[in-house]
């Protein structure tokens, strides 16, 4: 078998990867499934870091519409919380399977996980253990696409993989536009330019600062965290022109 084109790679999870399909809280058999595809990937030698979001629980940045009690940065801390309660889920369901993990936050709770700390984070991914990202970038109005972001670039990733419900990134909601074309290939500037729902405009905008490759697939499709992993052709690839060229994947 060919070497794995990424050696180490940064996975986004969806709070609402956690939960059935208009459901909220939290689907053990969802982790499970989600956590049983990480551990094949990971078999195969790529370090793998994952940074998850907190949506199933609670979103802070929505949390406040219509609430003048509660201030947005409480929301947004609040949210940055749901993603630990996730992350913890997520580390028994890997550990149950026979992975070492470590989870670590960016606002300290040393009772459940480690804080993170870049070089001890590397550490861990060098030594072959799924590292579980927390909390976010620990600060309010941040995203956890942005955490993702930039976790990716400190912790020298190959690529930021997203994991989402449907096949990649399409020039519509596909569940209400049955014509919704699905892109191959973009440029971060097509993505900016056209607006499209590919990760927020600050991560977008880190990525391409920095050359940071960007990889959106459907993770409901059994094996396709494994594929992805593996270099094979899925959903949609985003990243800079090359010689003139529209961005183009691994082949």
């Amino acid at each position: 078998m060919d070497k794995n084109p990424y050696r180490r790679v940064l996975l986004k999870l969806s709070g609402e990867s956690f939960a059935r399909a208009g459901e909220r809280g939290i689907s053990m058999e969802e982790v499970v499934h989600i956590a049983r595809q990480t551990v094949q990937a990971a078999a195969k030698g790529t370090e793998l870091a994952i940074v998850i979001g907190g949506g199933n629980i609670l979103r802070g940045g929505s949390f406040t519409a219509g609430n003048t009690a509660i201030q947005e940065a409480t929301a947004h801390s609040m949210g940055m919380l749901a993603t630990v309660i996730n992350g913890l889920a997520l580390q028994d369901a890997l550990e149950s399977l026979g992975a070492q993990t470590r989870l670590m936050t960016a606002i300290r709770m040393d009772g459940v996980a480690e804080p993170y700390i870049r070089r001890r984070a590397r550490r861990h991914l060098e030594k072959g253990r799924i590292v579980i990202l927390a909390a976010g970038t620990g600060s309010p109005y941040v995203t956890t696409d942005t955490a993702a972001a930039q976790r990716a670039l400190e912790l020298g990733a190959d690529i930021l993989m997203k994991a989402t419900r449907v096949d990649g990134v399409y020039s519509d909601d596909p569940e209400k536009n049955p014509h919704a074309m699905l892109y191959r290939d973009l440029t971060y500037q097509q993505v900016r330019e056209q607006n499209l729902r590919v990760m927020d405009a600050t991560a977008i905008s880190q990525c391409m600062e920095h050359g940071m490759p960007i990889l959106v697939f459907n993770y409901r499709r059994e094996g396709n965290i494994e594929r992805a992993v593996a270099g094979e052709r899925l959903g949609t690839f985003v990243g800079p022109r090359r010689d003139g060229q529209p961005a183009a994947g691994p082949a």
